[in-house]
């Protein structure tokens, strides 16, 4: 783990708040110097713990209102090329290697059952892909990127 301390985490946990607040106002509400939040955001992101600044959007208001978790078996060796082909597809945000009866898992949004059907047709003629199984999702209870990190007990 890279060395960061309770700023940094606070740093971090007020950029997912709002991550076009001014490094002055956040300053203010941290009790730090502006100079501080400056420094520390840049090492924070050449070491790459904030990869980029982002817009969460609801998807469902654009109408893309069906989201499907897809289990993958691929034949052995091939799965690394597998998951980069998929994941260049604009429908998916999210390619997962794992542990289980898959091996991997994909997750993608789409318009509606239609855009679905074509495009696990286009994923089922993939070379080495054995298997796909699709989960559509009825119901979001939660669907967030990232987590709540716990501020350091020992800083």
């Amino acid at each position: 783990m890279t060395n960061v301390d309770k700023i940094d985490l606070q740093i971090i946990a007020k950029l997912r708040q709002d991550a076009r607040q001014s490094y002055r106002e956040l300053a203010g509400k941290l009790g730090v110097a502006e100079g501080t939040i400056y420094n520390r955001v840049n090492r924070l992101k050449k070491e790459g713990i904030i990869k980029r600044f982002m817009v969460e959007v609801d998807y469902g208001k654009l109408g893309y209102d069906l989201t499907c978790v897809m289990g993958l078996v691929v034949e052995g060796g091939h799965l690394p090329d597998i998951e980069e082909h998929i994941s260049k597809d604009d429908a998916v945000s999210a390619v997962y290697d794992v542990t289980g009866q898959y091996d991997a898992i994909v997750v993608a949004k789409f318009r509606d059952s239609n855009e679905l059907n074509k495009y696990v047709k286009k994923l089922t003629a993939t070379p080495h892909l054995e298997r796909t199984y699709t989960m559509v999702v009825l119901n979001v209870i939660k669907e967030q990127h990232g987590i709540k990190l716990g501020l350091l007990e020992d800083q």
